[in-house]
């Protein structure tokens, strides 16, 4: 088992490498779009029906689509934005993809949470919607958001090793090529240990930062 400590090594930085800048990525663009699946609702600040059915019906398609067929669908966009298809930087374009629309309708339930009646006394105030956005709903929800985001990060954690199918890097590909395709059950068994306790500390981050978050 001492020999495997490099090749464990080696695919948890890779795991954590995927998971960390596919989330920083996918937050950047996901959180954006959940504000904007909410503001443009029936009743809301920026209220327009169709653009909120488009938008709503986009995320929706791309949200039907299984992890591990969106991965190979989208090979050729993996190939020509990274320049090939397997590793982890190419891992990365799937489950990007994959998270974008996912913290999309996890923000937007989390603004949902926002009291009405706080938009309204914004209004009243004559606060423009970006200022209502910014200094009302997005403060509003965070310890919400953070609790959202805490679930993707996980839900990636699972993803990236499904992307080991692939050659996408990561634990999951050690635990294919080594565990599974060279009969090594130790492998196997600490690939496994590895994910539940990385999976635990991400919930316990999580937790911890969306309870200091929370001023009620």
């Amino acid at each position: 088992m001492a020999e495997s400590l490099p090749l464990l090594t080696k695919a948890l930085g890779e795991t954590v490498y995927m998971v960390v800048v596919s989330m920083a990525i996918a937050t950047a663009l996901g959180v954006p779009l959940g504000v904007l699946l909410h503001v443009t609702g029936a009743g809301q600040i920026l209220e327009s029906p169709s653009l909120n059915r488009i938008v709503g019906s986009v995320v929706n398609a791309i949200r039907s689509i299984p992890f591990i067929i969106l991965m190979v669908a989208i090979i050729p966009l993996t190939r020509f934005l990274v320049g090939t298809a397997i590793g982890t930087t190419a891992a990365m374009v799937p489950l990007v993809i994959a998270s974008v629309p996912f913290i999309g309708r996890q923000v937007e339930t989390s603004l949902k949470e926002v009291p009405y009646g706080l938009i309204e006394a914004a209004l009243s105030m004559g606060a423009t919607p970006m200022q209502i956005i910014t200094k009302v709903l997005l403060p509003e929800s965070m310890p919400s958001i953070v609790a959202q985001l805490t679930t993707v990060i996980i839900a990636l954690v699972g993803e990236s090793a499904m992307a080991g199918a692939i050659g996408g890097g990561g634990l999951g590909d050690l635990a294919i090529r080594y565990g599974y395709q060279r009969f090594r059950p130790d492998i196997m068994l600490a690939t496994v240990i590895i994910l539940i306790v990385l999976v635990q500390l991400v919930q316990f981050a999580g937790n911890t930062l969306a309870k200091s978050l929370n001023k009620k």
